[in-house]
């Protein structure tokens, strides 16, 4: 029998691995796999039939979508959770499937997690249900994170298309009247901003893998691929990264970018103070950074990203999740019935997107007035949905994640984020992340192509 790849689970300071408990060689297509297609009459006898539900989420506030699930199925009654957001909800999420009792009906996952509850068959096969119907539904590259294959393992919930946030009236001191078009006018733009006023332009988080693997996305590079069985395709260091990399070790090593860590009291700071003049970030950056630097009212814009080859119309995405039923519900069509309400409903996905401000992967949000049209008094009048939206459509739908991310990201944390730190060659510290993340899949019995 062949080596069967396992689950690594990379947590916190230490790691445990689960192996797959199999009968054969290799994983199956996922939980609900042998399911035939559900009738409209089982669907109204589960959702006319008293049940209760447990929903596993960090989102705030959002009991008041599920409001209106239960007003439109009364028998239904659901219990909202929050366990924690990141590292604490996957631990308790994967020791919940573990032990076999304790998991909830529906779970909110991120996009790079789903292979890796795929892989040990935690996650129930939605096609079955009416998953494949709400194709239409979202954009394009969203649905594919959901369902690269003939599966469908969650619905889309929210999204980062990424874009540039910059202070108009720092660049325009350095006589730039508009957004960089292209990456060599950013670094060109990056030198005058810097001499003439002190600001960076950007600054890149030492340790925010997201962030980079969104410049990778959007440079067209492929550097993780999954078959969704025991082969994985592991490409970091490609030419094309290295492109990548070469490009922010310039302007790293120039001092023209700052490489400070993000999301902490000194980071907020520099965005408050000047002393950043831009932030190359997602989506959801919009409205985090109109509650991080607030005095700073009127003086923001919002554009695309700058592109490698000028006229180009190319973004990557940095965040995003989707709401999971797991394999282990006892009432999975009411769980389904709830992740594909909450997310497609329209009342209940405008909410999301205005109310907890998620930025939408729905067709319907994105093209609804009411949402693109809003004119954002921090960003000068400008309709920056609506830019997103527009971004929005411009993501490479060919992303794929590896079945360990978790220790994807830790392991870039102590390659790629030390060196950046220390203004170092990051193409170089690329060969190293590439070497370890290969090593480490090979010891889990995965074959590397």
């Amino acid at each position: 029998m062949r080596k069967t790849p396992r689950a690594a689970l990379a947590l916190g300071a230490g790691a445990f691995v689960t192996a797959l408990v199999l009968s054969g060689c290799t994983p199956s297509s996922g939980g609900g796999s042998d399911q035939g297609p559900v009738s409209q009459d089982e669907i109204d006898k589960a959702m006319t039939t008293p049940t209760k539900l447990t929903f596993w989420t960090w989102v705030p506030d959002i009991e008041n979508e599920v409001k209106l699930f239960e007003e439109k199925y009364p028998a239904i009654d659901v219990k909202v959770e929050n366990v924690g957001q990141g590292l604490p909800h996957y631990q308790k999420l994967r020791s919940a499937i573990e032990a076999g009792e304790g998991a909830p009906d529906v779970a909110q996952i991120e996009y790079q997690y789903i292979p890796s509850f795929v892989l040990p068959e935690s996650l129930l096969d939605l096609t079955p249900y009416g998953g494949d119907d709400l194709s239409s539904e979202f954009v394009d590259w969203a649905w594919n994170q959901v369902s690269p294959g003939d599966e469908v393992w969650a619905v889309p919930q929210d999204v980062g298309p990424m874009g540039n946030l910059y202070r108009e009236d720092i660049l325009a001191k350095a006589g730039i009247t508009e957004a960089p078009a292209t990456w060599d006018d950013y670094a060109t733009a990056a030198k005058a901003v810097k001499d003439s006023t002190g600001s960076y332009i950007s600054n890149l988080g030492a340790t925010q893998a997201g962030q980079m693997i969104g410049f990778f996305w959007q440079a067209g590079v492929k550097p993780f691929g999954y078959d969704g069985k025991e082969t994985v395709k592991i490409d970091v260091n490609s030419d094309e990264a290295k492109q990548v990399a070469d490009y922010w070790t310039k302007l790293i090593q120039a001092d023209l970018i700052s490489t400070d860590v993000d999301f902490n009291d000194t980071w907020y700071q520099g965005l408050a103070n000047g002393k950043y003049a831009g932030w190359l970030t997602a989506a959801w950056g919009p409205i985090f950074l109109q509650g991080t630097a607030e005095s700073t009212s009127g003086l923001w814009r919002a554009a695309a990203l700058p592109q490698w080859t000028a006229g180009d119309e190319v973004s990557g995405n940095w965040g995003g999740s989707s709401d999971a039923v797991l394999a282990s519900s006892k009432n999975p069509i009411a769980a389904y019935e709830l992740a594909k309400f909450i997310n497609t409903d329209q009342e209940s996905a405008m909410k999301l997107a205005t109310e907890q401000f998620l930025f939408p992967p729905q067709v319907s949000v994105l093209e609804d007035p009411a949402f693109a049209d809003q004119e954002s008094e921090f960003y000068g009048g400008q309709q920056v949905n609506k830019l997103f939206a527009d971004i929005s459509t411009t993501v490479d739908t060919d992303f794929q994640w590896l079945p360990f991310m978790d220790y994807v990201y830790s392991s870039y944390e102590e390659t790629m984020g030390t060196v950046i730190a220390d203004k170092g060659d990051i193409a170089a510290a690329l060969d190293t992340w590439q070497d370890q993340l290969v090593k480490y899949a090979k010891d889990q019995g995965f074959t590397v192509e």
